[in-house]
C-alpha cells in the first residue's frame, strides 16, 4: 500500500480484488465470496504486524473457503436440481492479476470442473495455476507437505484439461453465436438452432427449487431444441426481452419477462467446430441478486 494513504482506511484494499477472485473461484458464489473476504478483513485487522500481508490474507481466505466448502457439500446434497455458479457481471474486478493461462477464466465450464474436485485439489490448483503462488507457500496454507500439494494440483490440472471446452472462441465470435442463438430460440427456428448447436451439446438450468428448471442436464442438440421450443410455447404472448451482458467474462444475456428478471444465459463455445457446446441458464433468484436492472 502507498504510504500516502492512511493505513486504517482499508488495509486490504490492494488485495481485495484478488481475494474476491480466489474466494469466488473456490465457492462459485459471489455473495459467499464477499462474506469470506469480510471475515478475512476482520481477522487481518486484529494482527499487529503482518510481515507479508498478502500471503497472510490469501491463507486466511483459503482456509475460510475450505471451511465453507465442507458445509456447502452437505447443502448440495439437498439442492433441488442442477447447481450452477452465481453469475458475475464484473469479472475484471475478480481478476487473479497474474500472467497464468487461466488468470482471467471465470467461465461456467471451468467453475463446474472445479466444483467436481475435492476442496484441497481445488485450492492447490487455484493457488498455483491461477494465482501463481509457489508450492512451498501453498503447503503452509493447506497444512500439507509440498509434495502432497503438487500431487493435488496435478490431479486437478488433469481434470481441468480433460473437461475444458476445446479452443475457446474469440469474443466477437462468441457474441455472434449468442445473438444468433437468442434470435433462433425466440422465433422457434429449429433448423437454425440445429446449425448452432454441437450434436452432443448440453444444457443445464438452475432453478434451485425456487423457479421451474430441468432437474437433470439436457444432453444432445435435438433434446435441447425440443426443450427450447417447449419453453417458447409456454411464454407465448409475454413480453420477453434479452439484454446482452458480459457474464463471467464472456458474452451472455439477462432475460426479462414482463419487466422482471427471469434468468441469465451463458454459453461455452467449441472453438474447433465454431458451435455451442454448452448452455447455462440460471433462474434461482438467490443467484440473481447482483444482476443489473432492465435498462
Amino acid at each position: 500500500m502507498s504510504s500516502s494513504k492512511p493505513h486504517n482506511c482499508d488495509p486490504i484494499a490492494p488485495y481485495r480484488g484478488r481475494l474476491l477472485g480466489l474466494a469466488y473461484r473456490m465457492l462459485g458464489s459471489r455473495s459467499d465470496a464477499e462474506d469470506v473476504v469480510q471475515d478475512a478483513y476482520l481477522r487481518f485487522a486484529s494482527v499487529q504486524d503482518a510481515r507479508n500481508p498478502e500471503a497472510l490474507l490469501v491463507t486466511i481466505v483459503t482456509r475460510l473457503c475450505l471451511d465453507r466448502l465442507k458445509s456447502a457439500q452437505a447443502q448440495r446434497e439437498i439442492y433441488v436440481g442442477q447447481w450452477l455458479p452465481e453469475p458475475v457481471f464484473d469479472a475484471d474486478g475478480l481478476s487473479a492479476d497474474t500472467a497464468t493461462e487461466l488468470a482471467d477464466d471465470l467461465s461456467f465450464a471451468l467453475l463446474l470442473t472445479l466444483d467436481r474436485l475435492s476442496p484441497l485439489e481445488r485450492a492447490a490448483f487455484l493457488l498455483h495455476d491461477v494465482f501463481d503462488r509457489p508450492f512451498g507457500e501453498i503447503a503452509g496454507m493447506l497444512e500439507r507437505s509440498e509434495a502432497a500439494c503438487r500431487q493435488l494440483a496435478t490431479r486437478a490440472r488433469r481434470a481441468v484439461r480433460d473437461n475444458h471446452p476445446p479452443l475457446a472462441t474469440a469474443p466477437e465470435r462468441h457474441a455472434i453465436l449468442l445473438q444468433a442463438f437468442c434470435e433462433a430460440a425466440a422465433s422457434g427456428d429449429v433448423s437454425r438452432l440445429a446449425g448452432l448447436l454441437r450434436d452432443d451439446a448440453i444444457a443445464i438450468t438452475d432453478g434451485g427449487g425456487r423457479k421451474t428448471a430441468a432437474l437433470n442436464p439436457i444432453r444432445g442438440a435435438q433434446k435441447i431444441i425440443r426443450f427450447l421450443i417447449g419453453i417458447a410455447g409456454k411464454n407465448a404472448g409475454r413480453d420477453i426481452r434479452m439484454e446482452p451482458k458480459t457474464i463471467n467474462g464472456s458474452a451472455g444475456a439477462v432475460v426479462f419477462i414482463d419487466d422482471e428478471i427471469d434468468h441469465t444465459l451463458s454459453m461455452a463455445i467449441d472453438g474447433e467446430q465454431g458451435k455451442i457446446a454448452a448452455i447455462y441458464v440460471v433462474r434461482n433468484p438467490d443467484k440473481l441478486r447482483h444482476a443489473p436492472l432492465p435498462s
